[in-house]
C-alpha cells in the first residue's frame, strides 16, 4: 500500500508551529478553517477517490470561506460588478493554485520543497513589509514541510508520500497567503509578487491545460480535475535527460530565480518590477518552446 499520510504529517508539524504561536490563530482563523477542510477533502480523495465535481464544489466552499470572512483581490471600484468580479478572481486563484500544487506533486521532495522555497519568499516580503503575522505563518509552513521532506526523499518502503491532502493543503495554504497579504503598497504592478512567488506551478497547470485542449484530451472543468497522464513541466524535464533528481533541483532553481524577481519587485522602481515581471515571462516562455520542441522530436523519432 503506498503511503499517502505525508499531508498528515506535515498538517501535524503546522498545528504545533500554529500552538506555540497560538496569539496568531484570530487572525488567520479563515485560513486554518477553509485548509482543515481541503486536506479532509484530499485524505478521503486518497481513501477512497471521490468524483472531480464533488472535490470542485468542496474546494468551492473552502475557498468561499477565506473570501468572505478573509479577504479578497481589491482592484475594482466599490459597486455591485466590482465586488462580484473581485470574489470570482478570488475564487479562481485559491481554486487554481490548490489544485496547481496537486499537478505539482509529481516527483519526490517536489511539492514540498517547492512549498519550503516558496513560503520562504513569501515570508521575505511580508517581514520587510510589517505583515508580522502572515510572516510567521510562512515560517511554520515552511518548517512543517522541511520536517516532512527527508522521509519523502527515503528510498525503499519507509519512503512516505504527500498525497492529495498534502499537495492541496500546501497549494491552498500558500494560495491563501497569496490573497491575503497586502502586496501592491500604492503600486499596482506589485500585485505580480504571488504570481512570481507562485509562477512553477502556475505555468505547470496553463500550459498543461493549454496542450491538453489543443491535443483534445479536455473540453470540460469537470474533465480537467479527474484527467490525470503523465504530461506535467517536471515529466516533460525528466523526458528531456534531466532525470528524477535532476529535473526537481531544476525546478527549485526556476522557483529561486523567480522569487528573487519577486522581491526585485517589492524593493525596486516601477520600471524595475516591470523587466522583472518580462523576465519571469522570459523564463517560461523559454521552457515552453524547449518542452513543445522536445514534444514533436520524440514523437518524430531520432533521424537517420
Amino acid at each position: 500500500m503506498t503511503p499517502l499520510l505525508g499531508g498528515l504529517a506535515i498538517y501535524a508539524g503546522f498545528l504545533a508551529g500554529l500552538f506555540v504561536n497560538r496569539h496568531l490563530i484570530p487572525a488567520i482563523m479563515p485560513i486554518l478553517i477553509g485548509s482543515a477542510i481541503i486536506l479532509i477533502l484530499g485524505l478521503l480523495d486518497d481513501m477512497k477517490g471521490l468524483s472531480a465535481r464533488v472535490r470542485l464544489l468542496v474546494q468551492l466552499f473552502a475557498g468561499l470561506i477565506v473570501v468572505v470572512f478573509g479577504d479578497r483581490v481589491n482592484m475594482l471600484p466599490e459597486s455591485w460588478w466590482g465586488d462580484l468580479f473581485e470574489i470570482v478572481l478570488s475564487l479562481v486563484w485559491i481554486l487554481g493554485v490548490t489544485n496547481a500544487y496537486n499537478y505539482l506533486d509529481g516527483l519526490d521532495g517536489l511539492a514540498a520543497g517547492s512549498a519550503v522555497i516558496n513560503s520562504i519568499f513569501f515570508g521575505s516580503i511580508l517581514y520587510l513589509t510589517s505583515q508580522h503575522g502572515l510572516f510567521i505563518l510562512c515560517v511554520i509552513l515552511a518548517g512543517a514541510c522541511l520536517g516532512f521532506l527527508p522521509y519523502n526523499f527515503k528510498k525503499g518502503r519507509k519512503r512516505v508520500f504527500l498525497g492529495d491532502s498534502g499537495s492541496t493543503f500546501l497549494g491552498f495554504i500558500l494560495a491563501s497567503i497569496g490573497l491575503v497579504g497586502y502586496w501592491a503598497a500604492g503600486n499596482i504592478v506589485k500585485i505580480a509578487i504571488p504570481i512570481l512567488i507562485l509562477g512553477v506551478p502556475i505555468f505547470d497547470m496553463i500550459f498543461t491545460t493549454v496542450m491538453r485542449i489543443a491535443e483534445g484530451k479536455i473540453r470540460t472543468i469537470y474533465e480537467w480535475l479527474k484527467y490525470a497522464d503523465k504530461d506535467h513541466f517536471h515529466h516533460h524535464l525528466v523526458d528531456l535527460g534531466l532525470g528524477l533528481r535532476g529535473s526537481v533541483i531544476f525546478i527549485y532553481f526556476t522557483s529561486i530565480s523567480l522569487g528573487l524577481s519577486a522581491l526585485m519587485v517589492d524593493r525596486g522602481t516601477t520600471k524595475a518590477a516591470v523587466l522583472s515581471i518580462l523576465q519571469g515571462s522570459l523564463i517560461f516562455g523559454i521552457i515552453g518552446v524547449l518542452i513543445v520542441m522536445g514534444k514533436r522530436s520524440g514523437r518524430s523519432g531520432p533521424r537517420a
